[in-house]
């Protein structure tokens, strides 16, 4: 893996490019002299989690011979009041449509954020990983 970031401003803004030439912009909030101009590095760590965790799902959920329709998941974090401010709590709520067994879902959530998924297994030791999930027909 190769990241680069390039500086696009006096402030904080950068553009971030991926070893597949992907671009994601990168900034601090004004409070601390930046300018919005992108997402702040700890909101893109939760994107990551569930990213990793939204491909572990599907992929995990392919092989259990499920149909997935659509899926999103949504995340809540607290961050503890120190520096550095780590996250304390951190829960994904994810939202499955197809006609899917109930369990074979927890199955596929559990694995992913017990064993397959890189970034729970990073975020693990510092911050109580949660999950809740509803099943919804179109």
């Amino acid at each position: 893996m190769n990241i680069e970031l390039v500086r696009k401003n006096k402030a904080f803004h950068f553009e971030a490019t991926d070893s597949s030439n992907q671009k994601v912009q990168i900034d601090a909030g004004p409070k601390v002299g930046g300018e919005d101009k992108g997402t702040r590095p700890m909101d893109l760590l939760l994107m990551a989690l569930g990213g990793c965790s939204s491909i572990d799902i599907g992929l995990i959920l392919k092989k259990q011979k499920q149909e997935l329709e659509d899926f999103k998941v949504q995340i809540t974090a607290d961050r503890e009041d120190s520096v550095p401010s780590l996250f304390k709590k951190i829960n994904l709520h994810f939202i499955l449509w197809g006609d899917l067994k109930e369990k074979k879902v927890i199955k596929s959530i559990e694995l992913s954020l017990e064993k397959y998924c890189s970034v729970a297994k990073i975020l693990e030791p510092t911050a109580e990983i949660t999950y809740s999930f509803e099943i919804r027909n179109n």
